[in-house]
């Protein structure tokens, strides 16, 4: 039989997060962000989870040529453009959008002869001092796009730094607003803005936007605020395992390597498949929640290559080849990344590849 460690992907979940992007913002088209292997659910799963969306969005040219051989036909944005001038030709070969964010873009394409058009999304730095032009340099970024023959459409696109927390000293959302509307006031073109704490949290920001960009909120999972339920999403990601062994400690033994768990009494410890290798995350510290038979109980010590311990003693019948759900279904993922310190989208990332992983 094969390891018991195994990810659940729930299509439908997908596609009911999906249609809590749109009601938020009905007037709005929706590029659903499949990046990174869909946040870890599969480029193929993804795309059939968000057939709805309008376009899709991932930062990898293979993975855009992916989804076109797997029939994708509605657009594909490559979020952070091209990388070379070879790159190009795939782009007109394959139709996709690009972002434009620096100088060496646009010689690309002027130097590229592209047969046909493409559309292109002039990347605004509005504040994030990550990707883009700044707002001075903007205007004459647009009119170098705007003299390029095989440029069809411009759009405008920027990204937030705090849109979780509003008012952040260090480059509130209003200001990164404010340079976006006066860099791109009179030009024509779709504004593309909010990802998905800017969807979920400022409403008032969707007027504005002719498309919008969500990407965690699809898998479930929320960039802070409330919680995933809280705002009607469903998790899409199950990563479910069994206790393989047990064992029965006294007061002052301890659990794993370096010994960092130690019990105040007699305990109940359970051995579960799965381990950092598999990508749940090595740092996650002892308290970490899991769920063993549907009740929650908490991680041991320290998380090995293949294994974890977690804490049976009140756990009534718990023994080996009881079922553990690691995050998913009654364990919210970013319950589970809190707890170590990080965010549900480094969790799904993580995903390793000798994890089996089903629909359902």
């Amino acid at each position: 039989m094969p390891r018991p460690l195994l990810a659940t992907i729930d299509i439908s979940a997908l596609r009911h997060n999906l249609a809590v992007a749109r009601r938020c913002a009905p007037q709005s088209k929706i590029w659903a962000v499949v990046k990174a292997n869909a946040y870890g659910h599969g480029l193929a799963r993804g795309m059939r989870g968000f057939a709805d969306a309008d376009g899709l969005a991932l930062i990898e040219v293979e993975g855009a040529v992916q989804l076109r051989e797997l029939g994708w036909q509605k657009p594909i944005l490559l979020l952070e453009g091209v990388f070379e001038l070879a790159d190009m030709q795939v782009v007109a070969q394959h139709q996709l959008d690009i972002a434009i964010h620096c100088d060496e873009q646009i010689r690309m394409l002027e130097q590229a002869g592209l047969p046909g058009p493409v559309d292109v999304h002039l990347k605004l730095n509005s504040g994030m001092n990550r990707l883009g032009f700044r707002p001075e340099a903007f205007r004459d970024a647009y009119a170098r796009l705007r003299a390029i023959a095989a440029v069809r459409q411009i759009g405008m696109i920027t990204h937030f730094a705090n849109a979780e927390e509003a008012g952040n000293p260090g480059m509130p959302l209003a200001e990164q607003l404010a340079r976006f509307q006066r860099a791109t006031e009179g030009l024509v073109g779709p504004r593309s803005l909010s990802n998905s704490a800017g969807i979920l949290l400022h409403p008032q920001v969707q007027g504005q936007a002719d498309w919008i960009r969500p990407g965690i909120m699809l898998y479930g999972a929320t960039p802070g605020a409330r919680s995933a339920q809280g705002f009607d999403l469903q998790p899409a990601m199950h990563l479910t395992s069994r206790i393989i062994g047990m064992q029965h400690i006294e007061a002052g033994e301890t659990v794993g390597y370096g010994s960092r768990f130690a019990a105040t009494g007699p305990m109940t410890v359970g051995v579960v498949a799965c381990g950092y290798a598999d990508g749940y995350p090595r740092h996650a510290p002892s308290g970490t929640p899991v769920l063993v038979d549907g009740v929650r109980t908490r991680l041991l010590g320290t998380v090995s290559m293949d294994m974890l311990s977690v804490d049976l003693t009140d756990v009534p019948g718990a023994g080996i080849g009881s079922a553990v759900t690691l995050w998913g279904a009654g364990l919210p993922i970013d319950e589970v990344a809190n707890a170590a310190g990080t965010v549900g989208y480094e969790l799904m990332c993580a995903l390793a590849p000798r994890v089996r992983v089903v629909e359902n």
